[in-house]
């Protein structure tokens, strides 16, 4: 699952060796399978051992493990080390390093109004097109500055129809089809995206009835839109509902639940058309009316009149791991691919299975196995050892290690300590009864290390009703457990092999 914001607002011969397991000792398969018990130093109390900070934990299923040295690339301490286990989010890391080492840290993506014909006195003789370039951070801001640089430009008026293109990248309709239907964080993808594909459903009560609004919201504007809408039932449940209606999404929503007003953001299945209403409604506004014409059947050519350009890649990747959002992973999985192959993925899962290949490849990741980029779909496996082998070998590229966020660590009293003496900066992932985190731990002395952990109880996940419920019972409970697993992990790594 992903927080989403509103807009921001390899390596020397022997680490790839090393990777390889051509070095004595140094293989994965040579790691144990379960993790050494240290001798204590003198003068000090005995650690707990990996397994029993695991039994305390409680959390049954299956707990994987790995940490490794960055300075040498020497195996510490595994659990299970060569047990695929669902990544979650954790897999952004690896589109990160995917996507940052086919596309560059300075890439960025654009989003081009095209005009097919010539234009003549302010007057297009032919369609306007608004192409998307897969830009994963395009917003309502964005489209309001591309309408009055349109109107900059001298374009006063369009001859032709106004025209919609996203075939740069596949169409999905969803990320994963086992999610709740009213879950923003799994949108549909296409090659134009707005607002990462959400749009925002505000109540407030009205009497006896209430005001109800679905709009494109950002930072300076609210434009309306009918692409999506909304209809109040007297219902208990469920929740929400959703029928597609081809041209525009369609929701109703149990009425007694929404209180007296309040707001939440819906993922929207028809991304291009959305944006194009959002821009249409800007352009009106700069006194250029656009006479609807749908999807553009091909790429379009001809004039380029606006071009709008995303930050960086590197800045995007940033945000990404901050935010775990996951349409900015599987967007720039996607043109990573496309870049590869020199052709457009056929489709998500495709394009994902061209990244596990290169992750076995290049990273090392030995029987990895991925059905999309962003880590939503649970058949996503990866060995924690093999994970944490990578990232120390990828952390003298500076590439995906300075871009991985920090971590809050507690104190005894369970509050965050900001002054903990461990410092940890890493990638998170949470599905329901799944719970997984991989980076990198500075002790004090400064010595790094890169681990990667992996937590999950399917009897739990399969039992749990995750086409209708965001949390199943139990699962917020079972997921406090596994972060405090993660924190007793590093420090006790912190402790043995680091102090």
């Amino acid at each position: 699952m992903s927080d989403f914001p509103t807009r921001r607002f390899f390596l020397a011969g022997a680490a790839m060796a090393a990777l390889a397991g051509t070095i004595p000792g140094a293989a994965l398969a040579e790691a144990p399978a379960r993790s050494k018990r240290p001798v204590a130093r003198p003068g000090s109390s005995k650690p707990a051992t990996a397994e029993s900070l695991i039994e305390a934990a409680g959390l049954g299923g299956s707990v994987g493990f790995a940490v490794v040295d960055v300075a040498t690339g020497g195996f510490l301490e595994g659990y299970n080390p060569a047990t695929g286990l669902p990544p979650a989010s954790v897999a952004k890391s690896v589109t990160g390093l995917y996507a940052l080492r086919t596309l560059g840290p300075e890439y960025r993506f654009e989003t081009r109004l095209v005009a097919t014909g010539p234009v003549s006195e302010g007057v297009i003789k032919g369609d306007l097109v608004l192409a998307g370039g897969g830009d994963p951070l395009l917003d309502t801001d964005a489209l309001a500055r591309m309408a009055s640089d349109l109107k900059a430009a001298g374009v006063h008026r369009v001859d032709g129809t106004f025209r919609v293109w996203g075939g740069d990248l596949p169409y999905v309709e969803r990320i994963d089809d086992i999610q709740p239907v009213h879950a923003s964080y799994n949108p549909a993808v296409s090659g134009l995206n707005l607002n990462f594909n959400r749009v925002h459903f505000e109540w407030k009560r009205a009497g006896q009835n209430y005001e109800v609004s679905m709009d494109a919201r950002s930072g300076s504007h609210r434009p309306a839109v009918r692409v999506a809408r909304m209809g109040l039932v007297a219902r208990q449940s469920p929740l929400y509902t959703y029928r597609n209606e081809g041209d525009h999404d369609t929701w109703t929503v149990a009425q007694p639940a929404l209180g007296n007003g309040g707001a939440r953001w819906l993922p929207v299945r028809h991304p291009a058309r959305y944006a194009g209403e959002v821009f249409a409604s800007f352009a009106r506004s700069h006194g250029i009316i656009l006479e609807p014409g749908g999807a553009a059947e091909a790429a379009p050519e001809g004039r380029v009149l606006v071009t709008h350009q995303s930050e960086t890649l590197r800045e995007i990747v940033r945000d990404m791991m901050k935010y775990s959002t996951n349409l900015t992973a599987e967007l720039i999985g996607m043109t990573a691919t496309a870049k590869r192959n020199g052709l457009r993925p056929e489709s998500l899962r495709g394009s994902a299975a061209v990244m596990t290949s290169w992750a076995q490849e290049v990273l090392g990741l030995r029987d990895a196995r991925f059905v999309d980029h962003s880590g939503l779909g649970d058949e996503s496996m990866i060995e924690p050892g093999s994970l944490a082998r990578a990232l120390a070998a990828a952390e003298d590229e500076a590439l995906i290690a300075p871009l991985m966020k920090p971590i809050a660590l507690y104190g005894r009293d369970g509050r965050v300590d900001r002054n903990h003496k461990v410092k940890v900066f890493a990638k998170t992932g949470t599905l329901v009864f799944v719970s997984a985190l991989a980076g990198y731990a500075t002790a004090p002395n400064g010595k790094r290390l890169a681990f990667a952990i992996f937590t999950a109880n399917e009897d739990k996940r399969a039992a749990s009703d995750r086409a209708t419920q965001d949390s199943p019972p139990g699962a917020a409970v079972w997921n406090r457990k596994a972060k405090k697993l993660q924190q007793a992990l590093i420090e006790r790594w912190v402790g043995v092999y680091a102090g």
